[in-house]
């Protein structure tokens, strides 16, 4: 759905959120369907974006494309990695995240 005009330019309702311009996921304040366009806030900029799946709020999606191994960055914060390449638009949760805190099997930066 879409709502305000700002700068000639017609901006989503549903919201997403990013923390930090190296975010590479955003964080929906909102559930959203699969081809539903989202308003992504980040600092002094925001930008529609078209979700590729449907998402529950508090999930996060892709602003940016990651390839399998690229770290997952959140709230300028690494909190996992890629197990599969991951779309802009694209639900990004366990099912393509792996974590890389508090493992034994991999040392921590």
């Amino acid at each position: 759905m879409l709502g305000e005009v700002r700068g000639g330019v017609i901006l989503a309702e549903k919201r997403a959120i990013v923390i930090n311009e190296n975010d590479n996921v955003a964080t929906l304040i909102a559930d959203v369907t699969a081809g539903e366009i989202v308003l992504v806030s980040r600092e002094d900029k925001e930008e529609n974006m078209t979700v590729t799946q449907d998402i529950k709020f508090g999930h996060k999606f892709a602003i940016k494309p990651i390839a399998i191994g690229e770290e997952i960055i959140k709230y300028s914060e690494v909190i996992g990695r890629a197990t599969a390449p991951i779309s802009v638009g694209e639900h990004a949760h366990v099912h393509n995240i792996e974590s890389m805190r508090g493992r034994g099997d991999i040392k921590e930066a």
